[in-house]
C-alpha cells in the first residue's frame, strides 16, 4: 500500500481506496464504455472485438508488433482499427475461465480467490485527447470524475500475440490500493486514441500479496494484440 507523500492529506490515500474498489465494481457490474461524440449520427452496434483485428492497407503489422508500444507511439496504430486481448491466462496455472468473450469482456478466476476482468471497448473516439497517456487518463475520469491524474501509476502489459518472440511491453496506467478491511485492487487501462479503442484489466484480490501474484500472472500471460494479418 502507498503511503502519503508529504503535503498530501493522509485522506488522500483513502480515497483513492475508494475509487479503485469503485472502479472494479464498475468494470466488474457489465458496465459499457462506448463512448460516443453526442453531436454524430448514431452508428450502427459495432461487433465484438475479435481477438487478432484486421488492419487496413499498407499498415505494417509486423514493424507494430515487433517493437515496444509506448504511451508516445499510440500514433503508429492504423486508424480506426482495434487492438485485442488474449485468453492467456486459461492456460496459467491456477486459474480458470468463468466468462468467456461475453460483449468483449472475460473474466478468470484464481484458486485463491482473485478475480479478473478482461476488455476491450471501441467506438472511444470522444475521449481522445492528444497522446494517448491523456486519453487513457481521460478515460479513469470518464468512469470516475474523482479520480485526479496524479492517482495513476504508468505500468505495462505485454504486446503482441508470438510468445516465443522477444517480449514487448505496452505502456499501460494504473490505479492501485488496498481498500482498508477489503480486497486489495488494481485497475489496467489503456486508451488508444488513433486507433479509437480501450484496453482495461481489473484484478480483485483477497489481500496485497495474492494481488501481487495476480498482477504477475496479468502481465505475463494476459497480452494486448495490435492489428494484424
Amino acid at each position: 500500500m502507498e503511503t502519503p507523500t508529504a503535503g498530501r492529506p493522509a485522506g488522500d490515500g483513502r480515497r483513492r481506496a475508494v475509487l479503485a474498489a469503485a472502479l472494479v465494481t464498475v468494470l466488474l457490474s457489465g458496465c459499457s464504455l462506448d463512448v460516443r461524440d453526442p453531436a454524430a449520427p448514431e452508428a450502427a452496434e459495432s461487433p465484438t472485438v475479435p481477438a487478432t483485428p484486421t488492419i487496413t492497407p499498407g499498415h505494417d503489422a509486423e514493424a507494430v508488433a515487433a517493437q515496444d508500444l509506448p504511451f508516445s507511439a499510440g500514433g503508429i496504430l492504423a486508424r480506426g482499427v482495434p487492438v485485442g486481448i488474449s485468453d492467456g491466462l486459461r492456460e496459467a496455472p491456477g486459474w480458470q475461465v468463468v466468462k468467456e468473450n461475453v460483449a468483449g469482456e472475460s473474466q478468470y478466476l484464481k484458486a485463491d480467490g482473485c478475480l479478473v476482468s478482461a476488455r476491450v471497448r471501441g467506438n472511444q473516439e470522444a475521449l481522445a485527447r492528444a497522446d494517448d497517456r491523456e486519453s487513457t487518463v481521460a478515460l479513469f475520469q470518464y468512469l470516475d470524475p474523482t479520480v485526479l491524474p496524479g492517482y495513476l501509476k504508468t505500468d505495462s502489459l505485454r504486446w503482441g500475440e508470438d510468445l516465443e518472440a522477444p517480449e514487448r511491453r505496452v505502456e499501460v496506467l494504473l490505479l492501485e490500493q488496498a481498500a482498508p478491511g477489503g480486497r486489495a485492487t488494481a485497475v489496467m487501462a489503456r486508451l488508444f486514441a488513433t486507433a479509437g479503442s480501450s484496453v482495461y484489466v481489473s484484478v480483485s484480490c483477497p489481500d496485497a500479496p495474492s494481488l501481487a501474484g495476480a498482477r504477475a500472472d496479468v502481465a505475463t500471460r494476459l497480452q494486448v494484440l495490435p492489428p494484424s494479418n
